[in-house]
């Protein structure tokens, strides 16, 4: 382990994706089955530039930067600590040539990346909207759950600017945010084309969703067949293991 790139009270997951490793600070917001579900979902072909709205501690580009060929593969991070955590992520995979991670504000992302010049964009945002219980504003875990530093519709508006004409928006929210997220969607010509839901095991409700749309798409939304999380055993469905293990590569 690279002790430069690594503090003494961080920890280094392994993705189980090529080799490819995350650092984490295990007294932070640490990546989830959200992120892992979310980089199946996509569907990033050969060549594209991609860009991670709230990409935290890096999970998704690198993730993505081992499952596909994209070409570039962006990550914005508004939290300094994280992004920078993030950054050492990159270089600990040695993927600084195709992945870039940006401390930013993502409404500010303007100063950094073109309009109209992604092919994908994807994210993980904050699932609590701000009335949603206490929060400590200031704290690394209620800026990654809560709409503390940016709103859904802060992020479908930047994600349209940012997509080309016909190109594609991926994200994983809750299912109570569902007309929420449409709605915002259609508002800003995003076209919602396929929804998956995620349940813990077949006894219960969804508590996750999946949600692809394509900018001036036709509209036509499909639902998936669920995703089933635990067995009845209560060990991961085989879906979920092959999620989690095979390498798989959207080309």
């Amino acid at each position: 382990m690279d002790e430069k790139l690594v503090r003494a009270y961080e920890r280094v997951d392994d993705l189980q994706c090529e080799g490819l490793r995350l650092i984490q600070n295990p007294k932070g917001f640490c990546f989830g089955i959200d992120a892992v579900l979310l980089s199946n979902f996509c569907e990033i072909r050969k060549n594209w530039r991609v860009i991670d709205l709230g990409t935290g501690t890096g999970i998704m580009p690198i993730l993505l930067a081992g499952k596909t060929h994209a070409k570039e593969i962006w990550g914005v991070e508004i939290q300094e600590e994280v992004a920078e955590m993030a950054l050492r992520s990159v270089q600990l995979n040695q993927l600084e040539d195709r992945v870039k991670i940006i401390h930013e504000d993502l409404k500010n992302i303007s100063k950094h990346a073109k309009d109209y010049s992604f092919d994908a964009v994807i994210s993980n945002p904050p699932y609590m909207n701000p009335g949603a219980g206490l929060i400590n504003p200031e704290s690394m875990k209620a800026v990654s759950r809560h709409e503390v530093k940016c709103t859904l519709e802060d992020i479908i508006s930047v994600a349209s600017k940012l997509l080309k004409d016909r190109g594609h928006f991926y994200m994983v929210h809750r299912p109570h945010r569902l007309v929420d997220i449409i709605y915002l969607c259609r508002k800003y010509r995003l076209e919602p084309k396929k929804i998956r839901f995620v349940h813990p095991n077949k006894n219960k409700k969804p508590n996750i969703l999946l949600i692809e749309c394509v900018k001036y798409g036709k509209p036509e939304l499909k639902f998936m067949d669920p995703l089933y999380v635990y067995n009845e055993e209560g060990g991961y469905t085989e879906e979920i293991h092959k999620i989690y293990g095979r390498d798989h590569d959207n080309k």
